[in-house]
Protein backbone atom coordinates (compact mmCIF):
# COMPACT_ATOMS: atom_id res chain seq x y z
CA UNK A 1 0.00 0.00 0.00
CA UNK A 2 1.18 3.52 -0.84
CA UNK A 3 0.69 5.78 2.17
CA UNK A 4 -0.06 9.43 1.44
CA UNK A 5 1.93 11.66 3.78
CA UNK A 6 0.70 15.21 4.31
CA UNK A 7 3.51 17.25 5.85
CA UNK A 8 1.14 20.11 6.63
CA UNK A 9 -2.44 19.79 7.84
CA UNK A 10 -4.00 22.19 5.35
CA UNK A 11 -7.75 22.31 4.79
CA UNK A 12 -7.21 20.51 1.49
CA UNK A 13 -5.18 17.76 3.18
CA UNK A 14 -7.80 17.31 5.89
CA UNK A 15 -10.56 17.09 3.26
CA UNK A 16 -8.61 14.43 1.37
CA UNK A 17 -8.16 12.42 4.57
CA UNK A 18 -11.86 12.76 5.35
CA UNK A 19 -12.73 11.31 1.94
CA UNK A 20 -10.35 8.41 2.58
CA UNK A 21 -12.08 7.64 5.88
CA UNK A 22 -15.56 7.93 4.35
CA UNK A 23 -14.47 5.32 1.77
CA UNK A 24 -13.45 2.95 4.57
CA UNK A 25 -9.74 3.82 4.75
CA UNK A 26 -7.35 4.49 7.64
CA UNK A 27 -5.65 7.80 8.50
CA UNK A 28 -2.99 8.62 11.08
CA UNK A 29 -4.23 11.84 12.72
CA UNK A 30 -2.84 14.16 15.38
CA UNK A 31 -4.56 14.65 18.72
CA UNK A 32 -3.45 16.53 21.82
CA UNK A 33 -2.58 13.23 23.54
CA UNK A 34 -0.89 10.96 20.97
CA UNK A 35 -1.40 10.33 17.25
CA UNK A 36 -4.45 8.19 16.51
CA UNK A 37 -5.15 5.67 13.76
CA UNK A 38 -8.58 6.77 12.61
CA UNK A 39 -11.40 4.94 10.82
CA UNK A 40 -15.16 5.34 10.58
CA UNK A 41 -16.34 4.02 13.95
CA UNK A 42 -19.65 2.88 12.46
CA UNK A 43 -17.98 0.75 9.76
CA UNK A 44 -17.08 -2.63 11.28
CA UNK A 45 -14.83 -3.63 8.39
CA UNK A 46 -12.85 -0.38 8.54
CA UNK A 47 -12.44 -0.79 12.30
CA UNK A 48 -11.24 -4.38 11.79
CA UNK A 49 -8.58 -2.99 9.42
CA UNK A 50 -7.23 -0.88 12.31
CA UNK A 51 -6.49 -4.06 14.26
CA UNK A 52 -4.76 -5.59 11.22
CA UNK A 53 -2.59 -2.54 10.56
CA UNK A 54 -1.49 -2.31 14.19
CA UNK A 55 -1.24 -6.03 14.88
CA UNK A 56 -3.53 -5.27 17.81
CA UNK A 57 -5.25 -8.04 19.81
CA UNK A 58 -8.96 -8.24 19.00
CA UNK A 59 -9.94 -8.17 22.69
CA UNK A 60 -8.61 -4.63 23.19
CA UNK A 61 -11.45 -2.07 22.80
CA UNK A 62 -11.08 1.23 20.93
CA UNK A 63 -12.03 4.82 21.77
CA UNK A 64 -14.58 6.66 19.64
CA UNK A 65 -13.81 10.33 18.90
CA UNK A 66 -16.43 13.03 18.40
CA UNK A 67 -16.29 16.75 17.64
CA UNK A 68 -19.46 18.01 19.40
CA UNK A 69 -21.37 16.97 22.50
CA UNK A 70 -24.55 16.22 20.54
CA UNK A 71 -22.65 13.49 18.68
CA UNK A 72 -22.44 11.53 21.95
CA UNK A 73 -26.16 10.77 22.26
CA UNK A 74 -26.58 8.35 19.29
CA UNK A 75 -23.54 6.32 20.44
CA UNK A 76 -24.76 5.45 23.94
CA UNK A 77 -27.94 4.16 25.52
CA UNK A 78 -27.98 6.83 28.22
CA UNK A 79 -26.13 10.01 29.19
CA UNK A 80 -26.15 10.43 32.98
CA UNK A 81 -25.76 13.80 34.65
CA UNK A 82 -22.29 12.79 35.84
CA UNK A 83 -21.16 12.41 32.22
CA UNK A 84 -22.49 15.85 31.33
CA UNK A 85 -20.65 17.43 34.26
CA UNK A 86 -17.40 15.80 33.17
CA UNK A 87 -17.94 16.78 29.54
CA UNK A 88 -18.62 20.39 30.52
CA UNK A 89 -15.45 20.50 32.63
CA UNK A 90 -13.00 18.59 30.43
CA UNK A 91 -14.26 18.38 26.83
CA UNK A 92 -12.72 19.01 24.44
CA UNK A 93 -9.66 17.49 26.06
CA UNK A 94 -7.84 14.33 27.16
CA UNK A 95 -10.73 12.58 28.92
CA UNK A 96 -12.50 9.41 27.72
CA UNK A 97 -15.86 8.48 29.23
CA UNK A 98 -17.18 4.90 29.15
CA UNK A 99 -20.96 4.47 28.97
CA UNK A 100 -23.40 1.72 27.96
CA UNK A 101 -23.32 1.56 24.16
CA UNK A 102 -26.14 1.93 21.64
CA UNK A 103 -26.89 -0.58 18.90
CA UNK A 104 -25.13 1.45 16.18
CA UNK A 105 -21.68 0.74 17.65
CA UNK A 106 -20.10 -2.30 15.96
CA UNK A 107 -18.70 -5.08 18.14
CA UNK A 108 -15.32 -4.51 16.47
CA UNK A 109 -15.07 -1.18 18.33
CA UNK A 110 -15.96 -2.51 21.77
CA UNK A 111 -14.31 -5.95 21.61
CA UNK A 112 -17.76 -7.38 22.30
CA UNK A 113 -18.34 -5.34 25.48
CA UNK A 114 -21.71 -3.69 26.16
CA UNK A 115 -20.01 -0.33 26.76
CA UNK A 116 -18.31 2.21 24.51
CA UNK A 117 -15.49 4.65 25.27
CA UNK A 118 -15.97 8.18 23.87
CA UNK A 119 -13.92 11.34 23.92
CA UNK A 120 -13.79 14.76 22.25
CA UNK A 121 -10.21 15.69 21.33
CA UNK A 122 -9.09 19.30 21.60
CA UNK A 123 -6.60 19.23 18.71
CA UNK A 124 -8.05 21.47 15.97
CA UNK A 125 -6.95 19.14 13.16
CA UNK A 126 -8.61 16.12 14.78
CA UNK A 127 -11.80 18.11 15.39
CA UNK A 128 -11.90 19.36 11.80
CA UNK A 129 -11.30 15.87 10.42
CA UNK A 130 -14.19 14.46 12.45
CA UNK A 131 -16.44 17.30 11.28
CA UNK A 132 -15.61 16.71 7.62
CA UNK A 133 -16.06 12.95 7.94
CA UNK A 134 -19.54 13.43 9.37
CA UNK A 135 -19.13 10.27 11.47
CA UNK A 136 -17.42 9.45 14.77
CA UNK A 137 -13.90 8.08 14.43
CA UNK A 138 -12.48 5.02 16.17
CA UNK A 139 -8.83 5.80 16.81
CA UNK A 140 -6.33 3.90 18.96
CA UNK A 141 -2.71 5.07 18.99
CA UNK A 142 -1.16 5.02 15.51
CA UNK A 143 1.71 2.67 16.31
CA UNK A 144 2.53 -0.99 15.94
CA UNK A 145 0.85 -2.75 18.85
CA UNK A 146 3.03 -2.88 21.97
CA UNK A 147 5.51 -0.18 20.91
CA UNK A 148 5.64 3.27 22.53
CA UNK A 149 2.75 5.45 21.40
CA UNK A 150 3.55 8.02 18.66
CA UNK A 151 3.73 11.67 19.63
CA UNK A 152 4.97 12.97 16.26
CA UNK A 153 4.05 12.23 12.65
CA UNK A 154 7.56 10.83 12.19
CA UNK A 155 6.78 8.13 14.76
CA UNK A 156 3.63 7.22 12.82
CA UNK A 157 5.53 7.07 9.54
CA UNK A 158 8.08 4.74 11.13
CA UNK A 159 5.40 2.29 12.28
CA UNK A 160 2.60 2.67 9.73
CA UNK A 161 4.11 3.67 6.35
CA UNK A 162 2.83 1.19 3.78
CA UNK A 163 0.13 -0.17 6.14
CA UNK A 164 -2.44 2.65 6.10
CA UNK A 165 -3.87 5.08 3.54
CA UNK A 166 -2.61 8.41 4.83
CA UNK A 167 -0.77 10.24 7.62
CA UNK A 168 -1.68 13.81 8.55
CA UNK A 169 1.10 15.81 10.22
CA UNK A 170 -0.30 18.13 12.88
CA UNK A 171 2.92 18.70 14.81
CA UNK A 172 4.06 17.25 18.12
CA UNK A 173 1.38 16.24 20.63
CA UNK A 174 0.99 18.53 23.64
CA UNK A 175 0.07 16.02 26.37
CA UNK A 176 2.20 13.08 25.26
CA UNK A 177 0.29 10.23 26.95
CA UNK A 178 -3.14 8.85 26.13
CA UNK A 179 -6.35 10.21 27.60
CA UNK A 180 -7.66 9.46 31.06
CA UNK A 181 -10.38 6.79 30.86
CA UNK A 182 -13.21 6.88 33.40
CA UNK A 183 -16.05 4.37 33.43
CA UNK A 184 -19.54 5.53 34.38
CA UNK A 185 -21.06 2.15 33.55
CA UNK A 186 -20.75 0.74 37.08
CA UNK A 187 -22.04 1.70 40.50
CA UNK A 188 -19.27 4.24 41.09
CA UNK A 189 -17.11 6.30 38.71
CA UNK A 190 -13.88 4.39 38.17
CA UNK A 191 -10.61 5.43 36.52
CA UNK A 192 -9.44 2.60 34.28
CA UNK A 193 -6.47 4.45 32.79
CA UNK A 194 -4.83 7.62 34.13
CA UNK A 195 -3.87 10.30 31.64
CA UNK A 196 -3.95 14.03 30.98
CA UNK A 197 -6.78 14.62 33.48
CA UNK A 198 -5.78 13.53 36.97
CA UNK A 199 -8.06 11.65 39.42
CA UNK A 200 -7.86 14.69 41.67
CA UNK A 201 -9.27 16.90 38.90
CA UNK A 202 -12.08 14.42 38.25
CA UNK A 203 -12.95 14.30 41.94
CA UNK A 204 -13.19 18.09 42.06
CA UNK A 205 -16.08 17.88 39.58
CA UNK A 206 -18.00 14.70 40.46
CA UNK A 207 -16.82 13.73 43.93
CA UNK A 208 -15.09 10.50 44.85
CA UNK A 209 -13.75 8.34 42.04
CA UNK A 210 -12.30 4.85 42.37
CA UNK A 211 -8.96 3.84 40.86
CA UNK A 212 -9.14 0.45 39.18
CA UNK A 213 -6.57 -1.99 40.61
CA UNK A 214 -5.29 -2.60 37.04
CA UNK A 215 -3.88 0.95 36.97
CA UNK A 216 -1.03 -0.18 39.24
CA UNK A 217 -1.13 -3.97 38.87
CA UNK A 218 -1.62 -6.66 36.26
CA UNK A 219 -5.01 -7.82 35.06
CA UNK A 220 -5.75 -11.35 36.24
CA UNK A 221 -5.75 -14.00 33.52
CA UNK A 222 -9.55 -14.27 33.52
CA UNK A 223 -10.20 -10.51 33.51
CA UNK A 224 -11.40 -8.68 30.41
CA UNK A 225 -9.82 -5.37 29.42
CA UNK A 226 -12.60 -2.78 29.77
CA UNK A 227 -10.39 -0.01 28.42
CA UNK A 228 -7.38 0.45 26.15
CA UNK A 229 -4.08 0.45 28.01
CA UNK A 230 -4.97 -2.19 30.59
CA UNK A 231 -2.93 -4.99 29.03
CA UNK A 232 0.10 -6.59 30.69
CA UNK A 233 2.80 -5.20 28.41
CA UNK A 234 2.34 -2.06 26.35
CA UNK A 235 4.13 1.12 25.30
CA UNK A 236 7.38 -0.84 25.30
CA UNK A 237 10.64 -0.23 23.44
CA UNK A 238 12.76 -3.10 22.16
CA UNK A 239 15.08 -2.65 25.14
CA UNK A 240 14.33 -4.38 28.45
CA UNK A 241 13.00 -1.75 30.88
CA UNK A 242 13.15 -1.82 34.68
CA UNK A 243 11.62 0.77 37.00
CA UNK A 244 14.02 1.57 39.84
CA UNK A 245 12.32 2.93 42.96
CA UNK A 246 14.32 4.82 45.55
CA UNK A 247 16.17 8.10 46.01
CA UNK A 248 18.70 9.25 43.44
CA UNK A 249 21.82 8.24 45.39
CA UNK A 250 20.60 4.64 45.73
CA UNK A 251 19.46 4.67 42.09
CA UNK A 252 22.90 5.87 40.99
CA UNK A 253 24.68 3.25 43.07
CA UNK A 254 22.52 0.45 41.68
CA UNK A 255 22.57 1.33 37.97
CA UNK A 256 26.29 2.01 37.84
CA UNK A 257 27.02 -1.38 39.41
CA UNK A 258 24.47 -3.29 37.30
CA UNK A 259 26.00 -5.81 34.91
CA UNK A 260 23.82 -5.40 31.85
CA UNK A 261 24.69 -5.22 28.18
CA UNK A 262 24.21 -1.79 26.57
CA UNK A 263 22.67 -0.38 29.75
CA UNK A 264 21.13 3.09 29.81
CA UNK A 265 19.67 5.29 32.51
CA UNK A 266 16.30 6.96 31.93
CA UNK A 267 16.42 9.70 34.52
CA UNK A 268 15.29 13.21 35.34
CA UNK A 269 16.81 16.41 33.99
CA UNK A 270 20.16 17.23 35.61
CA UNK A 271 20.74 13.75 37.01
CA UNK A 272 22.52 12.57 33.88
CA UNK A 273 25.46 14.82 34.82
CA UNK A 274 26.11 12.69 37.90
CA UNK A 275 26.00 9.32 36.11
CA UNK A 276 28.82 7.56 34.30
CA UNK A 277 26.63 5.31 32.12
CA UNK A 278 24.83 6.53 28.97
CA UNK A 279 21.72 8.44 30.01
CA UNK A 280 18.58 9.96 28.59
CA UNK A 281 16.27 12.32 30.48
CA UNK A 282 12.49 12.65 30.31
CA UNK A 283 11.69 15.77 32.29
CA UNK A 284 12.24 17.42 35.65
CA UNK A 285 11.67 15.31 38.77
CA UNK A 286 8.94 17.67 40.00
CA UNK A 287 7.18 18.10 36.64
CA UNK A 288 4.94 15.10 35.80
CA UNK A 289 3.42 17.11 32.96
CA UNK A 290 6.83 17.44 31.33
CA UNK A 291 7.58 13.77 31.98
CA UNK A 292 4.34 12.77 30.25
CA UNK A 293 5.13 15.01 27.29
CA UNK A 294 8.58 13.48 26.79
CA UNK A 295 8.24 9.85 27.92
CA UNK A 296 7.23 8.06 24.71
CA UNK A 297 9.72 10.00 22.62
CA UNK A 298 12.46 9.04 25.08
CA UNK A 299 11.51 5.34 24.92
CA UNK A 300 11.73 5.42 21.13
CA UNK A 301 15.03 7.29 21.25
CA UNK A 302 16.49 4.61 23.52
CA UNK A 303 15.90 2.07 20.76
CA UNK A 304 17.58 4.39 18.27
CA UNK A 305 20.58 4.57 20.60
CA UNK A 306 20.85 0.78 20.77
CA UNK A 307 19.89 0.42 24.43
CA UNK A 308 19.73 -3.18 25.63
CA UNK A 309 18.62 -2.58 29.22
CA UNK A 310 17.00 0.59 30.55
CA UNK A 311 16.81 1.55 34.22
CA UNK A 312 14.04 4.14 34.62
CA UNK A 313 13.64 6.56 37.49
CA UNK A 314 10.19 6.27 39.04
CA UNK A 315 7.88 9.33 38.97
CA UNK A 316 5.65 10.43 41.81
CA UNK A 317 2.36 8.53 42.00
CA UNK A 318 0.04 11.54 42.18
CA UNK A 319 -1.53 13.90 39.67
CA UNK A 320 -0.21 13.25 36.16
CA UNK A 321 2.65 11.33 37.73
CA UNK A 322 0.22 8.43 38.08
CA UNK A 323 -0.24 8.39 34.29
CA UNK A 324 3.53 8.42 33.71
CA UNK A 325 4.05 5.60 36.20
CA UNK A 326 1.21 3.59 34.63
CA UNK A 327 2.89 3.79 31.19
CA UNK A 328 6.31 2.90 32.60
CA UNK A 329 4.82 -0.08 34.45
CA UNK A 330 3.61 -1.57 31.20
CA UNK A 331 6.74 -0.63 29.29
CA UNK A 332 8.66 -2.53 31.99
CA UNK A 333 6.18 -5.46 32.05
CA UNK A 334 5.81 -4.71 35.80
CA UNK A 335 9.49 -5.37 36.58
CA UNK A 336 10.32 -3.09 39.53
CA UNK A 337 13.57 -2.86 41.46
CA UNK A 338 13.54 -1.24 44.91
CA UNK A 339 16.81 0.27 46.08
Amino acid sequence: MKTLIFDTATESAIKTCAEIIKRGGLVGMPTETVYGLAANALNGKAVADIFKAKGRPQDNPLIVHISRIDELYPLVSEVPETALRLAKAFWPGPLTIILPKSDIIPDEVTAGLNTVAVRMPSHPVARRLIELCGVPLAAPSANSSGLPSPTTAEHVIRDMDGKIDAILNGGACDVGVESTVISLAGKKPRVLRPGGISPEELSSVIGEVEIDPAVLSQLRAEEVAASPGMKYKHYSPKAKVYIVQGDFENYKRYVEAAESENKFALCFDGEEKELTLPSLTYGHAKSPKEQAHRLFNALRELDDLGAGTVYARSPELSGMGLAVYNRLLRAAAFDIIEV
